[in-house]
């Protein structure tokens, strides 16, 4: 399989081309003398040889998803592609209130009446493309519930907080969280293009609270100089590629500068709400600062569109590995198959399955949180019946400043003399030979 970069392509100005612009070859490399199933000397180097090249076969996957299409057509009709796929004008027109919304989709009273009260608590802002993947009738779509608000979000539930992780407890100084020995989290900003109604950061995040300044990132980069048991950077916020190029790559620079901090990380959902992002330009400006490492948040399978394969493919390409963090969601992904799917889609994107997280107790989310025996069913239902990369790992982030804590189903049945009893994905139980005491040595005579 070949694949024709599209950096050696027409490219529009600024060299800002969205996914969607590569072409898939499939070349068939067989002379017909192996197909027959013969032998033939292969030529030495430099020889020319008799043997006419195979013609290749050309397939096209979809460069858009059938959603988006259709919603263009029916929306978007005199927006030309330049504009559409120029990530500034998808985030310049976002949807953001309930006049805006309402013009799109048929709202329920819920919906409507927490539209026309949202704001205070998070904003509501929808990119047009994903917008395009949301049913335009069905309340209760996955999608929908994870970006359109709900009357739900407004009632707080037993045990929930505005920061039940404590982050700003471990702020040793502003947009810098220090909570384990060797990592920080540095939030850039505060902004992104779509906002999920589950966010742990909704006391800040949209607020304009936590602005990319220079200065106030400098305390940031300052504090992580003078502490040299940090090793590993996440930036996050907000969303770290709403930032413009140049803005990104003054943040990677001055990390790469400091000679402790061994590799930095990026937590991201742009690739599945904004793919326009991941430009040719941004993947060759990121590939300059490895080791690199993206943390995608992803949560339903039908995100997985050719836009999305696309936009991680070329940060793949860009030799950047990419792990994925999904959140829990009652009503959204708290079934094995939907899980399995998701699971699935994600290795052929090229994304490691990573985490997945219980959803944090935050102030209104209560109807998306699931029971902790719902995630271990997952797992269970996960282990086993399919490869072991498409399992992530289940954590829960402990509440006031814990940290993640990993759970996994009880496998361990119990013991039995020397013999440990361990449960498979089939129920069946196994002995281990597990003694606790050294066992005597062999061949030794008394």
């Amino acid at each position: 399989m070949a694949t024709v970069d599209a950096d050696a392509m027409p490219s529009l100005p600024g060299d800002e081309e969205p996914p969607g612009s590569e072409i898939t070859i499939e070349t068939i490399p067989l002379s017909p003398a192996a197909a027959r199933g013969t032998f033939r000397r292969l030529p030495l180097l430099g020889e020319p040889s008799t043997e006419p090249a195979p013609e290749p076969a050309v397939s096209r996957r979809p460069k858009t998803d059938p959603r988006v299409r259709q919603f263009r057509r029916t929306f978007y009709r005199d927006v030309p592609d330049k504009l559409w796929n120029d990530w500034h004008w998808q985030i310049s027109h976002r949807l953001r209130n309930l006049q805006q919304i309402e013009r799109l989709l048929v709202l329920s009273p819920d919906e409507r009446e927490a539209l026309a009260r949202a704001g205070a608590k998070l904003p509501v802002g929808i990119t047009p493309y994903y917008m395009a993947l949301i049913s335009p009738h069905d309340a209760d779509q996955p999608l929908r519930r994870t970006v359109l608000p709900s009357m739900a979000e407004f009632a707080a539930a037993p045990g929930e907080a505005q920061d039940p992780l404590g982050e700003d407890e471990d702020s040793p100084v502003p947009g810098l969280v220090h909570r384990y020995p060797d990592r920080v989290l540095l939030l850039v900003h505060d902004f992104c293009s779509t906002y999920c109604r589950y966010c742990t950061r909704s006391r800040v995040v949209g607020h304009g609270e936590i602005a990319s300044t220079q200065a106030r990132l400098q305390m940031g980069l300052e504090y992580i100089r003078r502490t040299p048991q940090i090793r590993d950077v996440l930036l996050s916020g907000g969303d770290p590629l709403t930032l413009s190029d140049d803005k990104l790559a003054w943040i990677l620079s001055e990390l790469r500068r400091i000679p402790h901090v061994e590799f930095v990380r990026l937590g991201t959902k742009v690739p599945v709400v904004l793919p326009q992002r991941i430009t040719p330009a941004l993947c060759r400006m990121l590939r300059r600062f490895h080791p690199l490492w993206i943390s995608i948040h992803l949560t339903h399978p039908d995100e997985c569109t050719p836009e999305a394969f696309q936009a991680c493919g070329r940060l793949a390409d860009a030799g950047i590995p990419l792990g994925s963090q999904t959140v829990l969601l009652k009503g959204v992904n708290d079934d094995v198959e939907t899980m399995r799917r998701l699971m699935h889609e994600l290795l052929k994107m090229r994304v490691r399955p990573y985490y997945l997280y219980q959803c944090d107790p935050i102030l209104g989310s209560a109807h998306f949180r699931t029971p902790i025996a719902k995630g271990l069913e997952i797992i269970e239902g996960l282990r086993g019946h399919t490869t072991g990369y498409a399992v992530p790992h289940f954590v829960v982030d402990a509440p006031g400043g814990g940290g993640k804590i990993p759970l996994l189903p009880d496998y361990v049945v119990g013991r039995e003399g020397d013999d440990l009893l361990l449960r498979n994905y089939e129920g069946k139980v196994f002995r281990y030979p597990d003694s606790a005491a050294e066992p005597a040595p062999a061949n030794v005579e008394p």
